[in-house]
């Protein structure tokens, strides 16, 4: 492909198909009647397939894994979350049908990368610890359930202006399943944070450093928890309790692609 790397086209290839199951999940839902649609549960899977398949030629090729570049970040993004989608909705029906929003964020992430640099990278030596594949994973988690409940909470305040919300739970319903899934997001960024002050000292001989990835990572976790704080002690409302969900979860999108877009490298100390 003119010069690039041998990935790039399978990439590009899930790229589309995730735009496509996006799409798809918009058309049923503006239908005045439809029920769970398979075509668009089969374009997330065939999303979630040619990324990962791309991931691991361009793993086989450069020797690791897709962690250092905004590039990499988005393609192992979409992997991740689409695949805990696809996993989250094969469990939860409710899940598909509030899709629309979800789906809508990952078509984002995947028209935004073929706009960025698919150029080599080289994995340093701080990265060489299992540490960091726990600390990723939990990261991934975290931003995973957070994008589920943003589907329940997007639905929320479409009630009464589309119809597919009409097709889903009750408004206390959906608030009450949106906010279990923010506690295990709040579970799984917990985690990771205390996996990477174990990983920063073993890298870098330092718990903290205030650098912009560990810091707005630590604003995000006091955002959700304030946001669970506020739900329990002042009993807002499911319209109000939405509003918070997007928020912490524009938040973390902020934090997890805006901070790298922003860096040269993610932590100080990474190359």
């Amino acid at each position: 492909m003119n010069g690039l790397p041998v990935e790039v086209a399978w990439l590009w290839s899930g790229c589309g198909a995730c735009v496509a199951a996006a799409l798809r999940a918009w058309q049923v839902a503006l239908r005045p009647r439809s029920g769970d649609d398979a075509w668009g549960t089969r374009l997330l899977a065939l999303a979630v397939a040619l990324v990962a398949l791309g991931i691991a030629l361009r793993w086989q090729r450069l020797g690791h894994g897709p962690f250092l570049d905004m590039f990499e970040i988005l393609a192992s993004s979409l992997f991740s979350l689409g695949g805990l989608l696809l996993l989250a909705q094969t469990h939860w029906p409710v899940l598909r049908r509030a899709a629309p929003v979800s789906l809508g964020v990952l078509a984002l992430m995947a028209l935004w990368l073929p706009f960025t640099d698919p150029v080599d990278t080289f994995f340093p030596p701080t990265y060489e610890t299992p540490v960091l594949w726990f600390h990723v994973l939990m990261g991934k988690l975290f931003l995973g359930s957070a994008l589920a409940a943003l589907g329940l909470a997007g639905a929320q305040l479409l009630r009464g202006r589309l119809r597919f919300v009409d097709r889903l739970p009750g408004p206390l319903l959906l608030d009450a399943m949106a906010w279990r899934l923010m506690q295990v997001a709040l579970l799984f960024e917990s985690v990771m944070l205390i996996a990477g002050a174990l990983w920063a000292q073993d890298a870098w001989g330092r718990w903290w450093a205030w650098d912009p990835l560990e810091t707005w990572a630590f604003v995000t976790w006091l955002a959700l928890v304030a946001a669970l704080h506020a739900r329990r002690r002042w009993a807002i409302g499911p319209t109000l309790g939405a509003l918070l969900i997007v928020g912490v979860f524009v938040l973390a999108f902020l934090t997890f692609f805006g901070v790298p877009f922003v860096s040269v490298a993610p932590h100080k100390g990474a190359v």
